[in-house]
């Protein structure tokens, strides 16, 4: 074919695949627009695939979140990570329910006879609660990681409720933790820690194999904010030690420290080690807000699954860059 001849045709290959895909003509309307037949339509369109003059790109939602996914689980180490995609339209409430529900959906994958779930409360957990889907299993136990009792109100059902629910799905035994979320002085807990009672307690909750959890951020509003769990002179402490976020109420700073925080002597939760050492150790976060914390959390190595919609996914693949890699282990000697 005469150099001439392929210039001709690929001249009109173009014309055509231009028409076909630009201005959504059929191959009969192309065929009358140029005064040829539909085989010759069809030919022409079959050479501009044949020699790259036209390009088809398949751009699959679930594609673009499994290479996510595979980014940020090698960049952190994680066991498990599902990236919930989300529409572009969805407001911060769509996206939670998103995710939670697929948070529930996970969870339900999880549950055997015999396992002890270990609950952080907090309004992510309290989403994933309204979006339990039922299960009956033998021999299960749902415990609070944390009180949830104020300073000013020893009677504070947020935490025990959501433990309720979760118990009631599962037809499961709840366990609620009927302490303050933080105590006035470190001496008193030491003391009620002594107690066996407390004790009985904080047994199951080292005995769980699954954690559930979210990230606190003091910007996005967490409920350990905003509940009031924290007097003027808490969050001046913990602004001033360099904090980012809380897991059940342990605050960290950003390179995943933890220990030496000084609110956190009076804590509630379990010691941050606690989260390193679970099978299932899950993270569950919604909304860009909580990057911050949660790089912090998975530089510390508290989280070995995550689940997280796909936008602040991809914000958190974008910071990680910028970030140091994990610390191996931050366990060091247990102090709780």
């Amino acid at each position: 074919m005469a150099t001439g001849d392929r210039q001709d045709i690929a001249s009109s290959a173009v014309r055509v695949a231009r028409l076909y895909y630009f201005q959504d003509m059929t191959t009969a309307a192309i065929a009358q627009e140029m005064g040829t037949s539909r085989a010759t339509v069809s030919r022409l369109l079959s050479y501009a695939m044949e020699h790259g003059l036209v390009e088809i790109r398949v751009h699959d939602p679930n594609e673009q979140s499994g290479q996510l996914e595979a980014a940020i689980k090698q960049r952190y180490g994680l066991r498990l990570i599902q990236v919930v995609p989300v529409a572009s339209a969805a407001d911060d409430k769509e996206t939670l329910r998103g995710v939670a529900a697929q948070a529930a959906a996970y969870l339900n994958t999880l549950i055997k006879p015999s396992s002890v779930i270990g609950l952080a409360w907090g309004n992510t957990v309290a989403a994933i609660a309204d979006n339990l889907v039922p299960k009956r299993v033998h021999d299960v136990d749902v415990v609070q990681l944390n009180g949830s009792a104020t300073g000013v109100d020893i009677v504070n059902t947020f935490g025990e409720s959501i433990v309720s629910r979760f118990a009631q799905n599962y037809g499961a035994r709840a366990h609620s933790f009927p302490v303050p979320a933080f105590f006035d002085y470190a001496d008193t807990r030491a003391a009620l820690w002594r107690e066996r009672s407390i004790k009985s307690l904080r047994a199951l909750q080292d005995r769980a194999s699954i954690l559930l959890f979210s990230i606190g951020v003091e910007e996005t509003g967490s409920h350990v904010h905003t509940g009031g769990y924290l007097d003027k002179q808490d969050i001046r402490d913990i602004r001033k030690d360099g904090v980012v976020g809380d897991i059940a109420t342990v605050f960290f700073r950003q390179d995943g420290s933890w220990r030496d925080v000084a609110v956190n002597a009076r804590s509630s939760g379990p010691d941050l080690d606690r989260f390193q050492r679970a099978p299932h150790s899950i993270c569950v976060v919604s909304g860009s807000g909580k990057i911050p914390g949660l790089q912090a959390a998975l530089l510390g190595g508290f989280i070995n699954e995550l689940i997280i919609d796909e936008p602040t996914a991809r914000a958190l693949a974008a910071s990680a860059t910028d970030a140091p890699p994990p610390a191996a282990n931050k366990t060091g000697k247990k102090t709780r």
